[in-house]
C-alpha cells in the first residue's frame, strides 16, 4: 500500500503532496503552529513537516498500538490518542506534544476519540458500548462520561464547532450514514446532510465557515480503506454542498480534524496499491 501525504488549498484548489511512502500511514492532523502534522503508522505516532523529509517518532510510552484516532489540544501543547495496548481495546490517553507517559482518561472501552471542546476541558468520542456506538463526551482529566445519543442507529465520529456550540456526527439513524450535530448537552439533534453518498467523519474548520466530510458510495456502510471515495465541502448547516475532488482512500484519508490553524487547507491521505 502506498499512501501520499497530502495537503490541498482552498485557495488554489490543487493540492500538493508532502511525502510518500510505501507504509501505510493515516490520519494527518495540523500542529498548532501549522508547520507540522501528527500521523500513525504501525500502532506509532510520527510528526511529519509540512515541508517534507523523514517523518519522526513520536515517544507514546506504552502506548504501542495507537489507531488513526488521535489529535491536539486547541493550545496544542497536547496529543490525545486512542490505544489498545494495556486494555485490548481501545482507550483514550493524553500525553505531552514532545512525547511522554500517557495519561489515561477514559475507564470503559471501546473508546475511539474524535473530537477536542474548543475551551480544550471537554473530549467527545465514540464509545461502544454493549455493542452500541453512541457519541459520548467526557472531562479531559477523565471522570464520568456522558452519553449525547442514544442507540439510533451507529453514530460515531464527533467533531466541535469551533465557537463549541454543536457536536457533528455521523449516524446511520435513518438507514444511509448521514452527517448530523447535536447540542453538547444533547438538547437539540439535527440532520445536516441528506445525500446520495454515505457520508463519514464531518470536520468543521477553524473559522466556521465549512464543514468537510468523507463520503463513500451510497451501498458501502462501514468506512473501509482502498476505495473510491470523494471529499466534499459544504456550510455548516449544510448548504453548497459540492465535491472538491474524488480519490482512492477512505479508512485513514480523514478520520480526525485535519484542518489547518488558517481554514485555509487541509490534510489528508490517498492510497494506491505499492509499486
Amino acid at each position: 500500500m502506498r499512501s501520499s501525504v497530502e495537503i490541498y488549498s482552498l485557495d488554489t484548489q490543487e493540492s500538493r503532496v508532502v511525502w510518500q511512502t510505501d507504509r501505510l500511514f493515516e490520519a494527518p492532523n495540523f500542529t498548532a503552529d501549522g508547520k507540522s502534522l501528527i500521523l500513525n503508522a504501525d500502532g506509532l505516532l510520527y510528526r511529519l513537516s509540512v515541508d517534507g523529509g523523514e517523518p519522526v517518532q513520536i515517544d507514546t510510552g506504552l502506548a504501542r498500538a495507537c489507531n488513526n484516532d488521535h489529535g491536539l489540544s486547541p493550545d496544542g501543547k497536547t496529543i490525545v490518542i486512542s490505544d489498545k495496548t494495556e486494555y485490548g481495546a481501545s482507550t483514550i490517553y493524553t500525553l505531552p506534544l514532545g512525547g511522554g507517559a500517557p495519561s489515561q482518561v477514559t475507564a470503559k472501552t471501546p473508546s475511539y476519540w474524535h473530537g477536542w471542546s474548543p475551551g480544550g476541558k471537554t473530549l467527545a468520542y465514540c464509545g461502544i458500548r454493549d455493542d452500541v456506538f453512541d457519541i459520548y463526551t467526557i472531562p479531559v482529566e477523565g471522570g464520568e462520561e456522558t452519553r449525547l445519543t442514544f442507540g439510533e442507529g451507529r453514530n460515531d465520529g464527533p467533531d466541535y464547532s469551533p465557537d463549541g456550540a454543536w457536536i457533528y456526527f455521523n449516524s446511520s439513524r435513518t438507514g444511509r450514514m448521514q452527517i448530523w450535530r447535536v447540542r453538547p448537552d444533547a438538547s437539540e439533534v439535527q440532520r445536516i446532510t441528506n445525500s446520495e453518498y454515505g457520508d463519514w467523519f464531518p470536520h468543521p474548520s477553524p473559522d466556521g465557515r465549512n464543514l468537510l466530510v468523507l463520503s463513500y458510495d451510497a451501498d458501502v456502510f462501514d468506512h473501509p480503506r482502498d476505495l473510491n471515495v470523494r471529499l466534499r465541502i459544504m456550510d455548516m448547516d449544510g448548504g453548497n454542498a459540492r465535491i472538491l475532488f474524488p480519490l482512492f482512500g477512505g479508512q485513514g484519508t480523514i478520520n480526525v480534524p485535519n484542518w489547518a490553524p488558517d481554514a485555509r487547507s487541509f490534510a489528508f491521505v490517498r492510497y494506491a496499491p505499492a509499486s
